[in-house]
């Protein structure tokens, strides 16, 4: 990737898409990075790890144990590998995986990548002289695709301080992979490693200057993930499978038991929609009986009360009958 443009101000939440290169794309200089043409860039994913692990992170004032003894590569991959075991062994689906109604959604998040094309080819994100803002801050998307990857930064600072701090979203909310902290570039390079556990995966690289209004920070980084073999991950695919097999019998149980009890439950409220329905019908019966009555009787009502009317006239006033020529009873 060319070096980035620098310019006076730039806005807050700035997102910054890195180069993406082969592993042997990269020469010091100068103490910063410097990288061949860009070959692809980074895309957003919305879906995240569920399990991380972090390795020590080391900086100048405490830089890794000296390598020269032979011991440092091969404790460290015995650090990975326990790493992937305790991921694997904690392994659960994403809750939309899990609760998805087709068994293959699950079975897909167990297998991972094929292994007949599988490739395990390391990718290395870099930007050089990088600016972040007075007050502004840098965002670094890094996506992780294949589970049991290794992820290792390193990020030197020109001047000054910045704070920094790493995120994964997940489908279940966010994880904080490095809690956000100042370095001062006397500490640069800082470094580190940490295995992803379960992908998908959006890594996110936060650096922070929103706490100085009058200096631009700028740095440089090199973000490497490097993927499993076909041996560590078809071993991790067991391992997963293994755990998901017990969290599987596990839901069954609890669904099985869960199951009686609502079956149970429901045949007590059918015989007591059944005894209600019933009761609705013989209520509904005798609502009709009284509604006919109630017809009846109010024909009948009006009637008496027409012929008391009539008959009180009749003893008051006389029958017409009874009135002769002259009007003399």
């Amino acid at each position: 990737m060319a070096d980035a443009t620098r310019s006076p101000r730039q806005s807050l939440g700035n997102r910054h898409t890195p180069s993406k290169l082969g592993t042997r794309a990269f020469v010091s200089h100068s103490g910063y990075i410097r990288s061949c043409p860009s070959v692809g860039t980074v895309h957003k994913c919305m879906h995240v790890i569920q399990y991380i692990i972090s390795m020590p992170e080391s900086t100048s004032s405490n830089p890794k144990p000296d390598a020269s003894n032979g011991n440092v590569e091969e404790l460290e991959a015995q650090a990975v590998d326990q790493a992937k075991i305790s991921a694997d062994a904690a392994f659960r689906p994403p809750t939309s995986v899990w609760n998805a109604t087709s068994p293959e959604a699950l079975l897909q998040s167990v297998d991972g990548p094929n292994l007949h094309s599988y490739e395990a080819k390391a990718s290395t994100y870099v930007g050089r002289s990088v600016p972040v803002a007075a007050g502004g801050n840098l965002v670094v998307p890094i996506q992780v695709s294949t589970p049991g990857s290794v992820v290792e930064y390193a990020v030197e600072l020109q001047a000054h301080d910045v704070s920094f701090e790493i995120t994964a979203e997940r489908e279940e909310g966010v994880t904080v992979v490095k809690e956000e902290a100042r370095f001062a570039a006397e500490e640069s390079p800082v470094t580190q490693k940490f295995l992803v556990g379960t992908v998908p995966c959006l890594l996110s690289f936060h650096f922070d200057n929103s706490f100085s209004w009058m200096r631009e920070k700028v740095l440089s980084y090199k973000i490497t993930v490097t993927p499993p073999s076909k041996e560590s991950l078809a071993a991790g695919r067991r391992r997963r499978a293994q755990a998901c097999l017990k969290a599987v019998r596990e839901d069954h149980a609890t669904a099985t038991e869960r199951l009686k009890a609502a079956s149970s439950q429901k045949t007590k409220l059918d015989a007591k929609v059944q005894a209600l329905a019933k009761q609705l019908a013989e209520t509904q019966k005798a609502a009709q009986v009284a509604t006919k009555e109630e017809t009846w009787l109010q024909t009948r009502q009006t009637l008496r009360a027409e012929q008391e009317k009539l008959l009180e006239s009749r003893l008051k006033n006389g029958w017409k009958d009874e009135v002769s020529d002259s009007g003399n009873k």
